[in-house]
C-alpha cells in the first residue's frame, strides 16, 4: 500500500507546501471564500485536479481552509480530492467495472450537494473561525505580498514552499505510519469472509440502509487511501454487499481511524465529532441514492468474478511515479535544509513540526522570554503544559 501511494503523497504533500508558499489568503478567500454555488463549483473542480490521497487532501484542505476559504467549500474540496479523481475511476473500472466507475462521480457529486445543504447548518461560523483560529479581524489584515509569477521564480519561495512540505510530513508521521501497519495487517490478516459477516443480506430495503450504514464503519478500520481500498471493495461486492453499500465504503476513506486523529489535530474534539457524524451520514445515503438511480436506469451490475489483484513492483507506472516523487522530495528537503537559519518569516511549532507564518500564527506562547509560534491552539496547549518536553527535542 505504501509503495501503491508513495507517489500521491509526495505530490499531494508539495501542492499542498505550493499553495501555502505561493497564494496568499486574498486570492485564495476571492476562489473559495463563500457558499455560493460558483465557490462550490470551484472547490470541486480544484479537487478532482489534485491529489487523490486521502491524507494529502486532508492536509491541502487544511491550508486553503487557513488561508480564508469557506469551511464548507474547504471540505468540498476535500471530497472531490479523493472521490472525483480520474485515477481512482480508472482502478474501479479495471477491478470492478465501469459502473463503479461512472458511480463514483454521480455519487461525489450528490456528496458535495448534501454536503453544501448539510455543513453549514452543523458547524456554525464561530465554530468555524475557532478552528481556523484567526477572528475575522485578523484576516483581514494585508500582508505584504510579491506578485504570483515573482514567486514562481523565487527561489526563496520554493524554500518556503519546501518547509511547508517538509513540516507537513512531520505533523502527519506517526498518523500515516498507524494508518499503513493497521491497513496491512487488516488486509492480510483478516479473512475477507470476516467483513462479509458484518452486512445482511435479503431483507429488501433493510438490506439496503444496513449495507450503506456499516460501510463506512469497516472502512474506518480497514485502508489508508482512496484507491489502496478498491480491492478490498471488490472483495467484498463479489462476496455479497450491495451496490450501494460497495459505493459507501468507496467513498469512505476520509474516515479512516488515522485521518480522524488528524482531524482532531486540525479541528479540535467538537468539530471532528459533528464532521465524522455528517460525512458518515452522506456517505450512507449518497451510497444509498446512487443505488436507486442505478436501478431505475437498469445500469446496476450483476456479479461475476473479478481481478482483485494489482500489480505493485516492477516496471510499471506506480514505480516511474514513485521515482519521479523521491526527486522531488529530495530536491524539497534540500531547499527546506538551505533555508536561512535566521529567516525572521518562518518559524517551527514544536509540538508537531509544522512551519508557521509568524505574522498570521495561529497561536503563540512566551516561555522564559521567547515567543513560540503554533499552528493551531491545541499545539500550544501542550506546549505550554510541558514546554520542557518539547524545548529538549
Amino acid at each position: 500500500m505504501f509503495y501503491d501511494t508513495l507517489w500521491a503523497l509526495v505530490f499531494g504533500f508539495a501542492l499542498s507546501g505550493a499553495v501555502q508558499a505561493f497564494i496568499t489568503r486574498s486570492q485564495m478567500k476571492n476562489l473559495l471564500g463563500s457558499r455560493k454555488p460558483a465557490s462550490i463549483g470551484r472547490a470541486s473542480f480544484f479537487g478532482m485536479v489534485s491529489s487523490s490521497c486521502s491524507y494529502a487532501a486532508s492536509a491541502l484542505a487544511r491550508s486553503i481552509f487557513i488561508k480564508g476559504a469557506d469551511f464548507t467549500a474547504s471540505m468540498i474540496f476535500m471530497f472531490a480530492s479523493t472521490n472525483l479523481v480520474i485515477e481512482l475511476g480508472l482502478v474501479l473500472w479495471i477491478l470492478i467495472g465501469w459502473q463503479f466507475a461512472l458511480a463514483e462521480f454521480v455519487g461525489g457529486a450528490i456528496m458535495i450537494l448534501l454536503l453544501w445543504a448539510i455543513l453549514p447548518r452543523v458547524v456554525s461560523k464561530p465554530m468555524a473561525s475557532k478552528a481556523r483560529g484567526l477572528r475575522e479581524l485578523e484576516m483581514a489584515t494585508t500582508i505584504t505580498s510579491t506578485p504570483f509569477r515573482e514567486k514562481l521564480k523565487s527561489r526563496k519561495s520554493w524554500k518556503n514552499a519546501a518547509g511547508y512540505t517538509i513540516g507537513d510530513f512531520t505533523m502527519m508521521r506517526w498518523e500515516l505510519l498507524i494508518g499503513y501497519v493497521v491497513a496491512g495487517f487488516a488486509a492480510v490478516m483478516v479473512p475477507t469472509r470476516i467483513w462479509e459477516s458484518l452486512f445482511i443480506a435479503d431483507h429488501g430495503i433493510w438490506t439496503k440502509i444496513e449495507n450503506a450504514v456499516v460501510a463506512p464503519v469497516i472502512a474506518f478500520i480497514s485502508f489508508v487511501c482512496s484507491v489502496g481500498n478498491v480491492p478490498l471493495a471488490a472483495a467484498l461486492w463479489h462476496g455479497g454487499i450491495t451496490f450501494g453499500g460497495t459505493i459507501s465504503f468507496i467513498f469512505a476513506d476520509l474516515l479512516s481511524l488515522p485521518l480522524v486523529l488528524i482531524y482532531l489535530k486540525y479541528y479540535g474534539r467538537a468539530l471532528t465529532i459533528r464532521l465524522v457524524l455528517v460525512f458518515w451520514f452522506v456517505m450512507s445515503v449518497s451510497g444509498i441514492l446512487t443505488e436507486e438511480i442505478f436501478n431505475a436506469l437498469n445500469l446496476t451490475p450483476t456479479r461475476h468474478h473479478m481481478n482483485m489483484t494489482m500489480k505493485h513492483f516492477g516496471l510499471n507506472r506506480t514505480t516511474i511515479l514513485n521515482a519521479i516523487s523521491l526527486v522531488i522530495i529530495g530536491l524539497f528537503y534540500w531547499l527546506y535544509k538551505s533555508k536561512a537559519q535566521g529567516d525572521t518569516e518562518f518559524a517551527k511549532d514544536l509540538v508537531c513540526g509544522m512551519q508557521v507564518r509568524i505574522a498570521d500564527a495561529p497561536a503563540s506562547h512566551v516561555h522564559n522570554g521567547v515567543t513560540y509560534y503554533f499552528c493551531m491552539q491545541g499545539c500550544q496547549e501542550s506546549f505550554s503544559a510541558y514546554p520542557d518536553k518539547y524545548l529538549k527535542d
